[in-house]
């Protein structure tokens, strides 16, 4: 996959041609006609290409503008940018609700590859045994590398009972493997308590709209009056929607600021915790990895600045950037890198990660044990 195509997983959509340039004023850029040569030479080519095209009747303006639209956020060279047409904007705007049809698996672009986060637990990828970690080749026989990320996943996705062939490079085998999954509709729980003696190992697989009231719940569940800790597990855990990031982590931090927000125009403004029904202050050991990324990431900052957890895995994947759809008229949507986050006391997620306070060689149970040994000698 070509370093221009790249995308995430967790953002999408874009818009029009005329309204690429308009949508400027709209974000306090000012005249983008001002912006230099490039808006007057794509309304020079735009102009030619219509009027002095030898097929001047096969031309399909709509395809056309959506190239264009295309190759300039290509040209951004950032992997979170992104065009999609109107029916991926739909696929990609359901992603969030916590259930869709597919393979079930996180997937994500590492060092230019097409990469699996992690299969979701009981999943069709799981059952057919994809692995974190495994490397995506081929999608039904076609190469991946000149695909965009969005285009990978739209083809990865499809109706339940249909069958995706996959090509796959996995660590430590010599030839790649073929796998073939069946899709079926999956559903996310996107926390899952369970209880390892007077101890809470609570994983939170990814943050979608249904997370904080999930999150809540299995908090309200506890008695805190024989739980002695919180193992909070956010390996592989690839994000999703910031707003689903603070309600859990206000049911874990008493003071305000969970993140500050710094936009295109260097302005920094504080995104506070919000109100929640329960408060816990039992000690917390959140475990996190390198496939832990973007939300997951500011959750682990918030609790590392405020002192709140110990953080222990290895450094976080390092996704720190805000990605806003942008809806165009006919439906189709840009995903647009608009913004960076920072962490309570200030510290830039992007590129570089959080950094755990005890780094581990555990990997599995081995690292829940680990968590379960630290606050059972330190609480």
């Amino acid at each position: 996959m070509s370093k221009t195509n790249k995308l995430v997983i967790t953002l999408a959509v874009l818009v029009g041609i005329a309204l690429s340039f308009s949508a400027g004023l709209l974000f306090g850029l000012g005249d983008p006609y001002s912006q230099g040569a490039g808006p007057a030479i794509i309304d020079e080519a735009w102009s030619r290409i219509l009027t002095e095209y030898v097929d001047r009747d096969g031309i399909d303006t709509e395809m056309l503008g959506h190239g264009a639209i295309s190759g300039m956020l290509q040209a951004l060279d950032d992997p979170y940018s992104s065009f999609l047409e109107a029916d991926e904007y739909t696929l990609y705007s359901s992603d969030f609700e916590g259930t869709f049809e597919g393979i079930g698996a996180y997937i994500t672009v590492k060092e230019g590859k097409l990469s699996v986060i992690a299969p979701i637990i009981d999943s069709p990828a799981e059952k057919a045994g994809i692995k974190a970690g495994d490397i995506i080749l081929e999608i039904d026989g076609e190469p991946v590398e000149d695909m965009s990320f969005a285009e990978a996943v739209l083809k990865i996705r499809g109706p339940q009972g249909t069958t995706l062939e996959l090509l796959i490079s996995r660590e430590g085998e010599g030839e790649p493997l073929v796998i073939k999954i069946v899709r079926e509709k999956v559903e996310v729980a996107s926390v899952r308590l369970e209880m390892k003696g007077d101890f809470a190992h609570i994983t939170i697989t990814e943050f979608n709209q249904r997370t904080g009231e999930e999150m809540g719940e299995i908090l309200q569940s506890i008695d805190e009056n024989t739980t002695r800790g919180i193992i909070l597990d956010v390996r592989g855990n690839p994000g999703g929607i910031v707003n689903a990031v603070v309600e859990v982590a206000s049911y874990l931090i008493r003071e305000d600021v969970i993140l500050y927000i710094r936009d295109n125009q260097g302005e920094v403004s504080p995104k506070n915790r919000t109100e929640a029904s329960i408060v816990t202050d039992l000690p917390i050991v959140l475990l996190v990895d390198n496939f832990s990324a973007s939300g997951s990431e500011v959750l682990a900052g918030a609790l590392q600045d405020y002192k709140r957890a110990i953080i222990a895995g290895t450094t976080t994947f390092g996704k720190g950037s805000v990605g806003q759809f942008i809806v165009l008229n006919d439906g189709s949507a840009i995903l647009l890198t608009t913004s960076r986050w920072l962490t309570p006391d200030h510290h830039l997620i992007e590129g570089q990660g959080i950094i755990p306070d005890i780094e581990l060689d555990v990997t599995g149970e081995e690292a829940v044990q680990w968590a379960i040994d630290y606050l059972s000698e330190h609480y």
